[in-house]
This record gives structure tokens, C-alpha cells and sequence, in this order.
């Protein structure tokens, strides 16, 4: 009798159809391990998911799950249609509508919105843009975070002419700032944060001050962030499935990092809720080391008092001693992210 194989494979660009849905990633819940894992990879300092007592005080939960976690675990979940990926080339209009707490399960559905190949180059493999729509739900069918992002795929033929050029106008090119406020739970204490926590709240933050972290970090544990948060992505474990010839990082870890590093630069941060855009403006490598520069661009007050601190941030690696000067300090993140402060 002839066995049978079965090739455990990725699609490729041809393999995509708009309105095509992948909803059968596994659901995660948020342990106390997740949490501990994530929090050695990053060192973030956020108070709420390290302090419980004063967690418990704000939210009425004993540990809210930190926004980067809560990322990270939904764009793993989302990369059964991008394992070939050769890169993310952006995040957009991410929400995170409602806070997660450790003990939530988070599902993640992904939805294919517009295809585009790549202008057809001699000498270059067929490659083409994916827009993915993530929704992400909680154990009571809420929605807990909403977003867009756009893998870069090669297609099955080198020389393939797809003719996919779809627009990406189903990528809202403005936040929904209503959504943004919302995502701040009215019931939550922020009074109480104030009161309890000495240092810079939300008042006493300038706007068009840059904050520059010379506290630099270097990328370690790559991969198993990646193997965690349930990437599949090949280019994240096998160097010869990267276009660069080694492992790329994912683009998570290297938003993390800026996360934690921002986390420095405003302690009295009370969580992230937003992304106006993340771009990632070149690979990541492990054994980078990173720096972070941040800019607050804009302030919006809550009706509950506290409230919104927009930040445009600029990750900057440098490659090691052993690279060129043009990579001595390149720029690999363009990110403007929206922080709820007390």
C-alpha cells in the first residue's frame, strides 16, 4: 500500500482572494505566564500589569494584561495566510477597543480586503501586498482590538502577472477618535492613579517635547517571542526562508521594545490604546541594538479626567561594529501611538 504525504505549506500570493476569512488560529488565554514571559523578553514598565494592588484600586481587576501582549498574541494569531511573509510592511488603525485582563481568551479572525502585486521587475521574483482586517474577541464575544496590516508575499510562479491592483481605501486613513476615547474604561479610577502615583501625569506633559531614551537594549530572544505568541511566519525561525539570508525578527518584538523604552521616558504611562500608523522602515535583526525617540505631538483630556498623549516615535538600530557607517544608526520604526494617562 503507498503512503500518503502531505506538504504542511503556506499559500503563496495566488492563493488569495478578497473576502477570504481564516478563523481557525487557536484561542489563547492570557495566563500569569504569557505575562511573565512577555515581561522578561521587554522589561515594560507599565504599573497596572505589575502592580496588582493598584491595579485592582483602577480597573476593579487584579492585573490588567499589557497592551504589547495583547498585540503580539493577535497578530500571531493571524499568520496562518502570512507564514511566507517577507515582511510586514505596516500596521494601521489599530484600537484596542477594551482593555484585556490576565484570565481573558482572545480569538482572532482575519479577514483578506485587498490584494496588489508588486510592479514587475526583471530579475526579481513576483512578490504582492495582502491587506489583512484583524478583529480580535474576548471569552464574551467583545471586541477587544481591531486593525489592518500588510504582508508582502512572493507568489508560486517568479514570473507570475496576477493582475491584482486593488486600492487599500478600506484602510481608514483617520483613527476614529471616538473609538480612542471609548477604549479608556469610564469606570476606571483614574483619580485614583493620580493620588496614589507621585511623578508626571497627564497635566504637567508638554506637547512638542522629545523625549530622546539613551538607555539603548539589544534584540535577544527572537524566536521565542515568535514560537509564544504562535507565529508562524517562516522568516522569523529559518534564515534561508529570509530574504536577508538570516532570521528576521518580527516586527512585534521590535514595537515592544519600543513600548518598554517609552515606558522609561513616562513612567506614569497607564496603558496604550491605540495606533494612528506603524511603519516598519527596515529589518530588524537579532543582536540590534535599539534606541528610541519620542515626540508628543498632540494631548486630548478625557471627560473622566486624565487623557490622550499621541507620540510619534522613531526606533533607530544600530547593526554592530561589524557594519557598515550607513547602518550604524538606520531607522527600522515610524509609530504613532495614542497613551491614556491619568
Amino acid at each position: 500500500m503507498n503512503a500518503t504525504r502531505v506538504d504542511v505549506d503556506g499559500p503563496y500570493f495566488e492563493d488569495f482572494a478578497p473576502g477570504q476569512v481564516f478563523d481557525d488560529a487557536p484561542a489563547v488565554t492570557l495566563t500569569s505566564g504569557f505575562a511573565a514571559l512577555h515581561q522578561a523578553f521587554f522589561a515594560e514598565r507599565l504599573r497596572l500589569p505589575l502592580d496588582v494592588e493598584l491595579c485592582r484600586s483602577v480597573t476593579g481587576h487584579d492585573a490588567l494584561a499589557s497592551p504589547s501582549l495583547v498585540t503580539n498574541i493577535a497578530i500571531g494569531q493571524s499568520t496562518f495566510p502570512s507564514q511566507r511573509v517577507r515582511g510586514n510592511l505596516f500596521y494601521r488603525g489599530l484600537v484596542l477597543r477594551q482593555p484585556s485582563y490576565v484570565g481573558d481568551t482572545l480569538r482572532t479572525v482575519t479577514k483578506v480586503v485587498a490584494l496588489k502585486q508588486n510592479r514587475i521587475k526583471p530579475g526579481r521574483a513576483a512578490t504582492g501586498m495582502v491587506v489583512l482586517e484583524m478583529t480580535v474577541t474576548n471569552q464574551r464575544d467583545e471586541t477587544v482590538l481591531h486593525f489592518w496590516r500588510c504582508p508582502m508575499i512572493p507568489c508560486r510562479d517568479p514570473e507570475a502577472d496576477t493582475g491584482h491592483a486593488d486600492s487599500f481605501d478600506a484602510i481608514p486613513a483617520e483613527l476614529d477618535m471616538e473609538t480612542v476615547r471609548a477604549a479608556v474604561p469610564s469606570e476606571w479610577n483614574l483619580a485614583r492613579y493620580r493620588e496614589t502615583i507621585p511623578g508626571v501625569h497627564f497635566a504637567d506633559v508638554p506637547e512638542d517635547t522629545t523625549y530622546v531614551l539613551r538607555a539603548r537594549d539589544t534584540v535577544t530572544c527572537a524566536p521565542e517571542l515568535v514560537r509564544m505568541t504562535l507565529n508562524m511566519a517562516y522568516t522569523h525561525g529559518d534564515p534561508a526562508a529570509s530574504a536577508y539570508g538570516k532570521r528576521l525578527v518580527y516586527g512585534g518584538h521590535t514595537i515592544s521594545m519600543a513600548g518598554a523604552q517609552l515606558s522609561r521616558a513616562l513612567p506614569n504611562l497607564v496603558t496604550l490604546v491605540g495606533w494612528r500608523h506603524c511603519n516598519h522602515t527596515a529589518p530588524v535583526f537579532e543582536g540590534d541594538v535599539l534606541r528610541t525617540e519620542a515626540t508628543v505631538a498632540a494631548k486630548r483630556p478625557l471627560a473622566a479626567g486624565g487623557g490622550l498623549v499621541e507620540l510619534q516615535v522613531s526606533v533607530f538600530a544600530e547593526r554592530g561594529p561589524d557594519a557598515p557607517k550607513a547602518e550604524h544608526d538606520v531607522q527600522v520604526l515610524d509609530w504613532h501611538v495614542i497613551a491614556a494617562m491619568a
